[in-house]
């Protein structure tokens, strides 16, 4: 008898700018640091990434450099179990950098990347064949008018062959002011499945306070969670409501944990689990990121069961 062949784990597709990282390995200062830790920094790298460990097939698309950064980068988010394939060399343009500077901030380096060179030509490459789910942020729309518009179409392209899409607001004031922000991310939320905003951007966005009045912005997105920091975050799908706390966790460096929030919800996801178990496994994923000083995190951990004990993504 002939054993059913194992059924295949839903595929996520991230697309992208994923950047060199510099932070000291100490968590000091870079003025002082003798070591420093030189990893790949980037939103959806970052949740494809998470969602690998989770078990989902993990995928990411964008432009590097053609440069030992981009090497590193290229091997750093392959070892972490994400299809690489689809990222495409460029050989004019740099990988981006930046350094984190605990304490002081992050300073990018980025301006004239490979990435801020995404275009339209790029999205009609992406192949969506056996896509589940498209993970996209609203940092692409910032790098470049190309860039926006390759968001565009990779959007459009997604929803027309029955892809769901993943969007996280991930306002970066460096890039752009909110003003000139704040109606793009919307209408860009609007036409996604599931979107991510923190409370905190929305109300510096939209003038949205509440996450309830977050939702009254975007009625129509089927599945729109707002993340309150140590908090909590909260999903409301149609007409129901459902809120978990955060975990309570010693917080070294905090980037990197709204994207770990991101890939453990897209897994549970996934598994067809419940909006509590959800935002549970959010939650959890985010805790670890939250006690490491880089963005992401190597490890192939279980889904976490949801605790009841909460306070932190």
């Amino acid at each position: 008898m002939v054993a059913p062949s194992p059924t295949p784990s839903p595929v996520l597709l991230a697309v992208g700018e994923t950047m060199a990282m510099l932070a000291p390995s100490d968590g000091g200062g870079v003025v002082d640091a003798a070591t420093f830790l030189v990893d790949a920094g980037g939103a959806e790298s970052n949740v494809a990434a998470h969602a690998a460990a989770l078990g989902m097939t993990a995928r990411w698309a964008s432009r590097l450099g053609r440069d030992a950064l981009g090497d590193r980068v290229l091997r750093q988010v392959s070892a972490r179990g994400v299809d690489t394939t689809g990222v495409v060399r460029d050989a004019r343009h740099p990988t981006g950098l930046y350094i984190k500077d605990p304490g002081r901030g992050v300073r990018y380096y980025r301006a004239g990347s490979a990435a801020s060179h995404l275009a339209p030509t790029d999205a009609d490459s992406l192949a969506l064949d056996d896509v589940d789910v498209l993970h996209v942020s609203g940092i692409t729309a910032a790098l470049s008018a190309s860039a926006r518009a390759f968001l565009d179409v990779a959007i459009t392209r997604a929803r027309a062959v029955g892809v769901a899409v993943s969007f996280d607001v991930n306002h970066r004031a460096a890039l752009w002011p909110a003003a000139e922000a704040g109606a793009v991310l919307a209408a860009l939320a609007a036409r996604a499945d599931v979107v991510f905003v923190g409370r905190d951007e929305a109300e510096t966005l939209w003038a949205t306070p509440t996450d309830g009045d977050v939702r009254a912005l975007l009625p129509a997105v089927a599945e729109l969670v707002v993340k309150d920091g140590d908090v909590g975050a909260t999903v409301f799908e149609s007409e129901r409501r459902t809120f978990v706390p955060a975990l309570r966790v010693e917080v070294l460096d905090a980037v990197g944990a709204g994207d770990a929030f991101a890939g453990g919800y897209l897994a549970a996801r996934a598994r067809g689990l419940d909006a509590s178990a959800r935002l549970a496994a959010g939650h959890e994923r985010a805790a670890l990121t939250l006690r490491t000083y880089g963005d992401s995190i190597h490890d192939t951990a279980a889904l976490p069961t949801p605790h009841l004990d909460r306070t932190s993504a």
